[in-house]
Order: structure tokens, then C-alpha cells, then sequence
């Protein structure tokens, strides 16, 4: 077994941390290795099942933007603890560094505060790196080089999505790009239809097989007609689905009895995709026929069984509409999950294995929810978000993205999942203003990159049943949040 030790200064840096169990190590391949994580006294060990290198993702209070993941580079195992914060700030400056140079290559104009912000990230981490035999002091060295490293990449990452912008709209007056949010299950038609309108240009129906088929052999198409019929009458683009929700009681809970029999229990799905896809032919030309389909959870299905259920619900979509656009949900991109140990491949390996196979998938919806727990994702800062789509760019598929984002730590009495808010790991408190700021940095930079071809919402109102808690745009009296107004503002500026 493999270990890695990680020296903590201030040790009080520990108090408080309960993300600092759920840090994890990763290999070349960004594959997440099973981690287990301990702590004794200020040191913390990462035990792992390899000794290969890797680097360790932690959750790390940085000024100014809460306690976002940072990662250390590629480091191998040795007997000597190494000093966290300098490992830590040694990795951003990396990976600024890298990015840096990549932007640059491809005609990026680097703004002048940038190269002073970084130069300075550079001298102090130098002074930190030459201290370690003072631990104590070359970990507050370390942590301002880290605050000066984040500037720096939040400085550069804002002026690499404002000149894309500037790029991309000097190709299209508005750029072509879906921007939608997921209706309610219950409802013919949203609330504040004409906010919705304004905000949106796309809509994604929940023809969901748990809703549609709760019951055996008794199916309510009802709500989705209904939201079909209004999406078409006031020309919003249709994404059906998931229609399959691998998640946790995601499927319909009769079929229970046929989770250890994967042929019939392929049957049935098969079934489903074919009846529901029919229904719509001709209406509905972008499906997302699975969901959650790397992480799981539901029935007892292994990944091997996942894997051949989602290869057969993509064949049959193509069979029943050759010209649809059939995407499916990764959720957890950063595949923070593996470090349980439970899967064998990462969320963009299982991905790759369905491109290979040419089964005829369109293009890949990447879910991340922000801020919960134990599904969700910690935060993470514009550059790994920028990180995270160029990787999946290289799959050559266009991408959509699912974003969630809560308004408040407080119960939701809609929530219809085991979800909850997790503790405060944002640059403020988990707020209306807050949700509506997020909105503001992160929706840019998506727009700004060329595959990522739609931005979905997770849900519009806090109201209607739904999975992240307190993510809506509107509140649950029913009335807008600050986010809508934003979502309002962004669509008029960059889309059609």
C-alpha cells in the first residue's frame, strides 16, 4: 500500500475541515486513485493502493475565494512529509504556468496586471520553497502565494472568455448556443412564462421513466405533452430526458425485482426508450437518453452492467431516429466519487469507451452541481472549470452543460432527493447575491468555449419538486430570484 504525508501548518488550519476526508490522489491520466484519508495530529496521510506518483486535490481556504479545490503537482512517495501549502502553491503556479503558455500559443493578449500578479506568486513561493526547514513560516509564505496565484488565474481566465467573446462574435452577432433550463415534472408550463422566455431560448422536458411509469404498464404522458405542445407554440428549442436516471432511485421502483436479471431488465429499458422516442418523433430532436450513467447507484447494477445498458438505450435511440441528436449525462466531471473505491473508470474513461464503439452518440451533458453533498462538487475556480472542458473537448463531441447552484443553506421542503447544501466552501455565504455572482463569472466562460453547444439550468423554481436543494430561479413563494435576472441580461447580451 501507498502513502503519502502531507505536513499542515497551522495545525488549526484543521478545525472546522471536514473536507479534508474527502481529498483524494490522482494519476497522470487524471484517473482517481481509492484514497483513504487520516489525520494525526498536523500531519495528514493519503493511503492508496499504488505507489505510483500522483497529485493530491484537497479543498483549501484561500482569501477571497472560500475554500475551493486546489491540487499539488505530480509528486512520488516518500518517507518526509511534505509541507501541504507549498506543495499546494507549487501546483497552481504549475498549472497557471501551463495555461499561460497554451493561451499564449494561440494568440491570447495577456494583460499587463496579470504578468505582475504572477511574477509576484512566483517570488513568494521561491522564499517559501527555500524555508521549509521553518515550517511555519514557509507555510504563511506559501498561503500568500497561493492568494497571489488565484488572482493571477482569475485575472487571466476573465481576459482569455472576454477576448473569445470578442472572437466569437466577430464570426456571429449572437452565438449560437442553447441556453435552457429543466421544467418541472408536475407543471404544463412554468411559472412566469414570459421571464422564462426571456431567459431562455431552450427548455428540456423531464420524460423521465420514473415519472412516466411509475406504475407498471401505466404511463402519464399528460405534463409532457403539455410541456411539448408550449415549448413548440412559443418556439423554444425541445431536449427530452434523461429518460433513464441511473442515480439512487432514479428508475422506477418496480423494477426491482428484475435488478439481478440484466436481459429482461434490458428488455424493459429497451421498451421504454423506443415507446417514449416514437411518442415525440419529429418534435423532439435532442435527447438525453441516460443520465448519471459513470457514477450510478441505481438497482444494484455494476459498471460493467451500466456500461452495457447505455450502449443499448443509444442503439435503440439511433434505430428509432436516425437524425436525433442523442447526448448522455456525466455527472461529478472531476470524479471525486472514485476515491471511495468503487469505480474502476473515470467519468471521461467510461465516456471514451461509448465513443469508440461508434454506437452513434451526438454529444456529452456534463452536470455540475456545485455546493452539495454527497453527489455534488466542491468548488472549484474559472481556471479548473476552463480545465475541465478543454479535457473534454478532446473527446471531439459537443458538450452540454447541466449547472446547479443553491440560493440558501436552509431546508427545502421540495427537495425529492437525499441531497443537501454543503458547508460554505464558496468565495460568501451560500445567498440569492451569491447565486446571481456565480451566474455572472462561470456563464461567460462557458459561452466563451466552442463545444460547449448548450448551458441547461437545473431547475426552474424552488416550488416544484426537484433534486438540488434551493437551486431554482424562483423562490418558493413563486418569485424570481436575482440569478433570473441575470440569466435575463446574459442571454441578451451574447445569444440568440
Amino acid at each position: 500500500m501507498g502513502v503519502m504525508r502531507f505536513l499542515i501548518h497551522p495545525a488549526a488550519r484543521l478545525n472546522d475541515w471536514p473536507e479534508v476526508y474527502r481529498a483524494y490522489v490522482c494519476g497522470l491520466d487524471q484517473s482517481v486513485f481509492p484514497t483513504r484519508v487520516e489525520v494525526s495530529g498536523n500531519v495528514m496521510a493519503c493511503r492508496r493502493h499504488t505507489s505510483e506518483s500522483g497529485k493530491l486535490h484537497v479543498a483549501w481556504e484561500v482569501k477571497g475565494f472560500g475554500r475551493p479545490v486546489l491540487s499539488t503537482a505530480s509528486l512520488p512517495e516518500r518517507e518526509e512529509p511534505y509541507l501541504l501549502a507549498v506543495e499546494l502553491a507549487r501546483g497552481k503556479i504549475v498549472q497557471v504556468r501551463n495555461q499561460l503558455a497554451a493561451w499564449q500559443s494561440a494568440g491570447m493578449q495577456v494583460p499587463a496586471e496579470f504578468t505582475a500578479l504572477n511574477a509576484e506568486a512566483h517570488a513568494l513561493f521561491a522564499r517559501a520553497a527555500a524555508r521549509q526547514s521553518d515550517p511555519e513560516d514557509a507555510s504563511a509564505v506559501a498561503q500568500q502565494a497561493i492568494e497571489k496565484a488565484f488572482q493571477a488565474a482569475e485575472m487571466l481566465t476573465r481576459a482569455y472568455t472576454s477576448q473569445s467573446l470578442a472572437n466569437r462574435h466577430r464570426r456571429y452577432s449572437q452565438v449560437p448556443m442553447l441556453l435552457g433550463c429543466h421544467l418541472s415534472p408536475k407543471s404544463c408550463a412554468p411559472e412566469h412564462p414570459g421571464e422564462f422566455l426571456d431567459a431562455f431560448n431552450a427548455a428540456a422536458v423531464p420524460i423521465e421513466w420514473r415519472n412516466i411509469e411509475a406504475a407498471e404498464g401505466e404511463y402519464c404522458w399528460g405534463p409532457c405533452d403539455a410541456q411539448v405542445d408550449w415549448c413548440l407554440e412559443n418556439r423554444l428549442v425541445v431536449h427530452g430526458g434523461p429518460l433513464l436516471d441511473l442515480a439512487p432511485d432514479g428508475l422506477p421502483a418496480w423494477l426491482m425485482k428484475w435488478e439481478h436479471d440484466v436481459l429482461n431488465l434490458q428488455s424493459f429499458v429497451c421498451d421504454f426508450v423506443e415507446t417514449a422516442m416514437r411518442r415525440y418523433l419529429g418534435r423532439i430532436r435532442t435527447w438525453e437518453v441516460t443520465s448519471r450513467v459513470n457514477s450510478g447507484g441505481a438497482l444494484t447494477l455494476s459498471e460493467e452492467n451500466r456500461l452495457s445498458l447505455v450502449a443499448k438505450t443509444i442503439e435503440v435511440a439511433r434505430q428509432v431516429d436516425e437524425e436525433a441528436q442523442i447526448f448522455i449525462r456525466i455527472d461529478q466531471p472531476w470524479a471525486e466519487y472514485q476515491a471511495r473505491g468503487q469505480h474502476r473508470l473515470s467519468p471521461l474513461h467510461f465516456s471514451d469507451a461509448l465513443v469508440r464503439a461508434r454506437l452513434g452518440l451526438s454529444g456529452i451533458n456534463l452536470e455540475i452541481a456545485v455546493g452539495y453533498r454527497p453527489r455534488g462538487t466542491l468548488s472549484r475556480d474559472l481556471l479548473d472549470f476552463s480545465r475541465l472542458i478543454d479535457l473534454w473537448s478532446g473527446l471531439g463531441l459537443p458538450l452540454h452543460v447541466t449547472l446547479a447552484f443553491p440560493s440558501t443553506s436552509k431546508s427545502d421542503p421540495q427537495c425529492i432527493t437525499d441531497l443537501e447544501v454543503d458547508g460554505a466552501n464558496w468565495k460568501q455565504a451560500w445567498t440569492e447575491e451569491a447565486q446571481a455572482e456565480w451566474i455572472d463569472l462561470y456563464l461567460p466562460l462557458l459561452i466563451a468555449k466552442p463545444a460547449v453547444v448548450g448551458i441547461f439550468w437545473t431547475h426552474y423554481s424552488d416550488r416544484e419538486p426537484h433534486s438540488f436543494p434551493n437551486a431554482g430561479l424562483l423562490q418558493h413563494d413563486g418569485k424570481p430570484k436575482l440569478a433570473l435576472e441575470r440569466m435575463i441580461s446574459h442571454r441578451k447580451n451574447f445569444l440568440k
